[in-house]
């Protein structure tokens, strides 16, 4: 694992004290936001979890504010090498902050979305369930990706018919992609652009719900 970056836990917002002791979902922001951005999600979310918002390990190039999880340099720029940095670094920064939530689960947001699976390929054991939204599957192979066709983990994965961020051949990839390594739900909404909807939101309680009710009865 490259130990060149590392996610700084003193700007993690958490939803509560008791987060050793509930199952967690950790939501990962996408590119020029923060650990703010997806905090406000929280209301939407089931009850009884700990929820943790992280902040991405580096600055977008100046002026642009917020963070990212790795660069980008034009709209084919997204490297799958430096996608799978960033998840070695979050998986580092979960070990040392969360290694005792009983489950954990991810919902991340376009590049978040993106690290959110690099993670789950990397440590198919450590999760639960991955909300990937406005988001995509890196390319190419990775050592766990047959054994995530066996596990076939709980992927949500939404996105929005209006969404001209995310390039088409990463979305077609990602298309073939999930169904063959994940037990994957999702939708595509109608006019949604590169952001979240109140009715994504509504679905995505709905899939994490059921993450929070199968640890329940296992």
């Amino acid at each position: 694992m490259s130990e060149n970056l590392t996610i700084d836990d003193t700007a993690t917002r958490w939803s509560t004290p008791e987060r050793g002791r509930m199952p967690l979902l950790v939501l990962l922001h996408g590119y020029g936001a923060d650990e703010h951005d997806l905090f406000g999600l929280v209301p939407y979310l089931p009850a009884g979890i700990a929820v943790a918002s992280v902040a991405a390990p580096l600055a977008p190039p100046w002026p642009m504010p917020g963070r990212s999880w790795y660069p980008i340099e034009g709209l084919d720029g997204r490297s799958a090498e430096a996608v799978t940095t960033a998840a070695e670094a979050f998986l580092r920064w979960l070990d040392i902050a969360a290694g005792d939530a009983p489950s954990v689960a991810l919902l991340g947001f376009s590049q978040g979305a993106a690290v959110s699976l690099q993670a789950l390929r990397l440590a198919p054991e450590r999760f639960g369930a991955v909300a990937v939204l406005s988001g995509y599957a890196a390319p190419g192979e990775l050592p766990h990706d047959e054994e995530l066709a066996e596990l076939r983990p709980h992927v949500f994965w939404g996105r929005g018919t209006h969404d001209d961020v995310i390039p088409p051949a990463l979305i077609d990839h990602t298309a073939q992609w999930l169904p063959a390594h994940s037990e994957l739900s999702g939708r595509v909404y109608t006019g949604l652009t590169h952001s979240i909807s109140e009715e994504e939101l509504t679905d995505v309680n709905r899939f994490l719900t059921k993450w929070i009710d199968g640890i329940a009865a296992s």
